[in-house]
C-alpha cells in the first residue's frame, strides 16, 4: 500500500476519537450520529466532498502541466540560493537524527493531510457552518493560488541544489514511489504545508475577530492551539527534510493570507447570509470589478509572461541541479500516454569533472533508496541499467518511450570531495505545447489576489474594518 492510501486509512479511523477528543467537556456542541446524515444533508456538505474531489483533480491537472512547459520556464533556484545560501543545511546537520527523521517524515504527510480534511469534519461535527465552508475553500484556493507560481517560478527542493544536503524524504525506501508520483520537486514555493494551516489559522482569528470573541475564550481554542502547534512543526520540518528553502515559508504565509481574506470576505454572499448570492450587484459595479480586479490580473500575468521570456532567453546558462561529491539526485520524467516520447537532453556545465546518470522505473530505484541517501553502487551493480557518462563540457540525449511508467533520471557526482560541484542542465522535451492550459488554469489565481487588494481598498475607502465581511451593498444601510 503507498502512504497516501495508509495514512487516509489511519485518519479515517482517526477521525471520531479526534472530534470526541476536541470536543471533551463541550458534549452540547457534538452533533448525534441520528442527525449526521440529517445535517449533512440540511447544511449541504455534500458540495465540501464535491470540492475535494474537484481540487485533486485540478492538482493533477497541474502537475501534467508542468513537466512539458519546463523547457520555456526554466528555474529560479540559482537566485533564492544567492539570496539564502545554506542555512538549511545547516539546520539539517545540526539536528539529522534517524528517530527524528522517521517521526518527520510520518508528520509531514500525516498531519498535513489530518489538517485538510479532520478540519471540514470537525467543525461540521460540533455545528461550525461558516467555519465548515470556510476550511473547505481554504484547501481548495490556496492550491488554486499557488498554481501559477508552481508552474512558472519554478524553485527545486534543497536537496537537488546545496550540496551535501540529504533528501531526508525522497530518498527513503516508501516514500520514494509516492513522492516521485506526486510531487515535481522544483515547487518549492510557495510551501503549501505552511500556506494550508496557516490560513486555518488567519480564519480562525479573522473568525472570533469580527465577532468579538478572544480567541482564548473561543470554545475550539484546544483545536485551533493544535494547528498553530503542527504549523511551527511544519516550518522546522520542511527545511530538516531537505524540501524547502527558508524563503518558502513567509512565501507561503503570504499566500495563506491571500486565501484567508478572499475566503473570509466571499464565503458570507456564498451561503446567502445577506439575501441572494448577486444581491446589490449592477452593471456599474460588475464593470468597476472587471477594471480593477482585471488590471491586477493583467499586470501580474505580464510579469508572469515576462519571467518566462527571460528564461528562454538564457536556455544556455540554465542550471538545473548542483551535486557535490559523491551526491545523488533524481529527475522526474512522468507517465507518458502511448504512442508519446520524452527526450531528455543532460549536459554537464563543469570543466573537469565527469557526470554519471542512469534511467530507472521508479518502482526499481527503491532498492537504492534508504535514509535520505541514494546507493549508487547498488544502481551500478543492477542487471541491465545502463550507465551513461556525461564528460566536461558533454551533453547526452536520451529517449524515454515507455508508456504508462514513471522514471527517474538518477544522476551521480563520484567526485570525493564535496566542494567539487557539478552544475547540470536538463532538458526534458516532451513535444507537447500546453502554454496556454498553463496560462489558463493560472488566471483563478490571478484574478482572486485582484479581489483582495480591491476588496481592502474599497473597505479603506468606506472607512471600515479590514475584516469586515459584510457585503458592500449593505454598507450604505448600516
Amino acid at each position: 500500500m503507498s502512504p497516501y492510501s495508509v495514512m487516509m486509512g489511519l485518519i479515517l479511523i482517526l477521525t471520531p476519537l479526534i472530534c470526541w477528543l476536541f470536543t471533551i467537556g463541550r458534549e452540547d456542541t457534538r452533533t448525534p450520529l441520528n442527525k449526521i446524515f440529517e445535517v449533512i444533508h440540511e447544511k449541504r456538505y455534500y458540495l465540501h466532498a464535491l470540492g475535494y474531489i474537484f481540487i485533486i483533480r485540478w492538482k493533477a491537472l497541474t502537475d501534467d502541466l508542468n513537466e512539458p512547459i519546463k523547457m520555456q520556464t526554466g528555474n529560479f533556484t540559482n537566485w533564492v540560493y544567492s539570496f539564502e545560501g545554506e542555512v538549511t543545511l545547516w539546520v539539517q546537520q545540526t539536528f539529522e537524527n534517524a528517530m527524528l527523521t522517521e517521526f518527520l517524515n510520518f508528520h509531514y504527510l500525516f498531519i498535513y493531510l489530518f489538517l485538510i480534511y479532520i478540519t471540514t469534519v470537525y467543525f461540521a461535527y460540533v455545528g461550525e457552518r461558516d467555519m465548515t465552508d470556510k476550511v473547505t475553500l481554504n484547501y481548495l484556493l490556496i492550491y488554486a493560488l499557488a498554481v501559477p507560481y508552481y508552474l512558472f517560478l519554478n524553485v527545486e527542493v534543497t536537496s537537488s541544489w546545496i550540496p551535501g544536503m540529504k533528501a531526508l524524504l525522497y530518498h527513503d525506501g516508501w516514500y520514494t514511489v509516492f513522492y516521485a508520483t506526486h510531487d515535481p520537486l522544483d515547487n518549492a514555493v510557495p510551501s503549501l504545508h505552511v500556506a494550508i494551516p496557516f490560513g486555518i489559522i488567519l480564519l480562525n482569528w479573522l473568525h472570533c475577530k469580527e465577532k468579538g470573541i478572544k480567541m482564548r475564550e473561543w470554545k475550539h481554542w484546544p483545536y485551533h492551539l493544535f494547528i498553530v502547534v503542527n504549523t511551527i512543526l511544519f516550518i522546522f520540518t520542511i527545511a530538516y527534510l531537505g524540501i524547502h528553502w527558508l524563503v518558502d515559508i513567509p512565501f507561503g504565509m503570504i499566500i495563506g493570507g491571500l486565501g484567508a481574506l478572499f475566503i473570509h470576505h466571499l464565503q458570507p454572499r456564498l451561503r446567502n447570509d445577506h439575501g441572494k448570492m448577486f444581491e446589490g450587484v449592477d452593471k456599474e459595479k460588475v464593470v468597476r470589478h472587471t477594471f480593477w480586479e482585471g488590471a491586477v490580473t493583467l499586470i501580474m500575468l505580464t510579469l508572469i509572461l515576462s519571467a518566462v521570456a527571460y528564461q528562454e532567453d538564457n536556455i544556455d546558462d540554465r542550471v538545473s541541479m548542483r551535486l557535490g561529491g559523491g551526491d545523488s539526485t533524481y529527475e522526474i520524467l512522468t507517465s507518458l500516454r502511448y504512442g508519446e516520447e520524452v527526450t531528455t537532453s543532460i549536459t554537464n556545465m563543469d570543466d573537469s569533472l565527469t557526470l554519471k546518470f542512469t534511467i530507472i522505473w521508479v518502482d526499481e530505484s527503491v532498492k537504492a533508496m534508504d535514509q535520505g541517501v541514494i546507493d549508487w553502487s547498488v544502481l551500478e551493480d543492477m542487471e541491465n541499467q545502463t550507465i551513461y557518462e556525461v564528460g566536461p563540457g558533454e551533453t547526452t540525449d536520451v529517449v524515454v518511450d515507455d508508456p504508462k511508467l514513471w522514471h527517474l533520471i538518477i544522476l551521480h557526482n563520484e567526485a570525493e570531495d564535496l566542494e567539487d560541484v557539478i552544475e547540470v542542465k536538463i532538458l526534458n522535451d516532451y513535444d507537447d505545447d500546453q502554454m496556454w492550459k498553463a496560462i489558463a488554469i493560472s488566471l483563478p489565481s490571478l484574478w482572486m489576489t485582484g479581489f483582495v487588494f480591491h476588496r481592502l481598498y474599497r473597505l479603506k475607502k468606506a472607512g471600515r474594518s479590514m475584516i469586515d465581511s459584510t457585503p458592500s451593498h449593505m454598507w450604505e444601510e448600516e
